[in-house]
């Protein structure tokens, strides 16, 4: 080999991997993520947490071929929520993750091209996600938090659980649970069903949330569910405390009320709609249409009981509730 041949040769090598690195830098997909929580608040991390270890185990690696951009907006801020839904469009990134009802809401004001894979949402069809849950058949799909005909569980499990229950309330935040009408059908044809008063509570803010609940406490009948809704969740260690202190037996969907003294919990396990978002932003990411892929039920679900906050509520748990739960706290 001639002296230029080789040091041409030479030169190209040098700067391949430059190249290389350029190349890969060029192939690293975005991904935003927007969450209704408070970033200091554990759940909404470790759901964030379940979603960077499923994606890392389809072989996404941040800052190899993968970059996340996370924006926490508090349910109830008004402004942070389309601020940051804005902010996160205008990376342009390859697919947002959106945290629920409120988060996906916004973003959908922002663009109809970006696909959209939502972790928890209730009724996408009736807050105008997409068309079906067969068909999407727009930028948007996703995993909901349950069927509406649970509120009707959620009925049974608290006359079974405080059978001297004559008239039950459910709690929820309007303004973030826009889709409320979906549980209040079936949460009042169950209570029709047991010969139980329905009743709504809405609250607006934290600052209703103990008349809320001492609205219950009038009467020594009262019962109280807990409507899946961003500011509920946030609020859980507030609403689960007064529920105790008035001697409500309280029933919510979310684990994470049981675990902060609330007596029994029956609904999805939401860190699995987080690692099945994974999956989906995995296809995205490799080509999938979002408007193909399927708008997805729970498949995991739990019922977690309080024995300490049964106790301290005077109720007997009966046995077969004991036998099939998923975890009892002592």
């Amino acid at each position: 080999m001639k002296r230029r041949e080789f040091i041409s040769l030479l030169g190209g090598a040098a700067t391949w991997p430059l190249a290389a690195r350029a190349q890969l830098t060029d192939q690293t997909r975005r991904v935003g993520v927007l969450m209704i929580n408070p970033e200091s608040d554990p759940e909404g991390q470790s759901w964030v947490r379940v979603f960077r270890e499923e994606i890392q185990n389809l072989g996404w690696t941040e800052g190899r071929n993968i970059r996340m951009d996370i924006r926490w907006a508090p349910p109830g801020d008004v402004e942070a929520m389309p601020r940051l839904a804005k902010e996160l469009v205008s990376q342009q990134p390859d697919l947002i993750l959106s945290q629920g009802t409120p988060s996906t809401v916004a973003l959908l004001k922002e663009t109809r091209t970006i696909p959209i894979i939502f972790a928890i949402t209730a009724d996408p069809i009736g807050s105008g996600f997409v068309a079906s849950f067969q068909r999407p058949g727009g930028n948007a799909t996703g995993f909901i938090v349950t069927e509406p005909t649970i509120s009707g569980k959620w009925v049974e499990l608290l006359k079974e659980t405080a059978p001297r229950v004559a008239r039950v309330a459910i709690l929820f935040n309007p303004t973030t649970a826009t889709y409320s009408e979906y549980w209040l059908k079936s949460f009042k044809a169950a209570a029709a069903s047991f010969a139980l008063e329905a009743i709504e509570a809405p609250v607006r803010n934290r600052g209703d949330l103990d008349s809320a609940v001492a609205a219950q406490a009038i009467e020594p009948t009262g019962g109280m569910l807990v409507m899946p809704d961003p500011f509920t969740q946030v609020h859980r260690a507030e609403i689960t405390s007064l529920a105790v202190r008035y001697r409500i037996p309280a029933i919510a969907s979310n684990r994470s009320f049981a675990e902060v003294g609330g007596l029994l919990t029956y609904g999805a396990d939401l860190a699995d709609n987080f690692r099945r978002a994974a999956i989906y932003a995995d296809r995205v990411l490799k080509g999938a249409n979002p408007s193909e892929l399927p708008v997805q039920a729970p498949v995991k679900f739990e019922l977690v009981i309080n024995m300490k906050t049964a106790k301290a509520l005077d109720l007997t748990i009966p046995d077969k509730l004991l036998a099939l739960a998923d975890e009892v706290i002592e």
